[in-house]
């Protein structure tokens, strides 16, 4: 947290350990979950505070899905794509080389990079795609 230019407090710590380690695409409200079980005390405004305090030291990635309000906070920093399936609302990495994404823009952009939601349903549990 340091080098990202954070001051380390308990409540960054605990928030820092959920969702920089243990978390896979975790909501605020999860996060709060988690935080109330283990770390009583720590109020929802802290909770989206330091996540916000995160994305912006480049800790975490927002992902903000299709029809869903609540925002995802994403661990996995590496550029990848996300398969979301619908009937059990599990998020899923997908390594970039899985998805092909063609840009035809024309003139007047400055692409930075891409970021696919895939949307599906899961047939059967298979390993890990990334």
């Amino acid at each position: 947290m340091r080098e990202a230019g954070i001051q380390p407090t308990a409540q960054r710590i605990a928030i820092g350990r959920y969702v920089l380690c243990d978390a896979d695409h975790p909501t605020a409200e999860q996060v709060k979950g988690w935080v109330d079980q283990n770390f009583p005390k720590i109020s929802l405004a802290t909770v989206y505070n330091t996540l916000n305090a995160f994305v912006q030291a480049g800790l975490l990635h927002e992902v903000r899905l299709p029809d869903r309000d609540a925002v995802v906070f994403d661990n996995h920093l590496e550029p990848h794509h996300h398969f979301l399936d619908l009937a059990s609302g599990e998020i899923v990495d997908l390594p970039p080389g899985s998805v092909r994404v063609d840009l035809a823009l024309g003139g007047g952009f400055a692409v930075k990079g891409a970021s696919v939601i895939v949307q599906g349903t899961r047939i059967a549990p298979s390993k890990e795609l990334s």
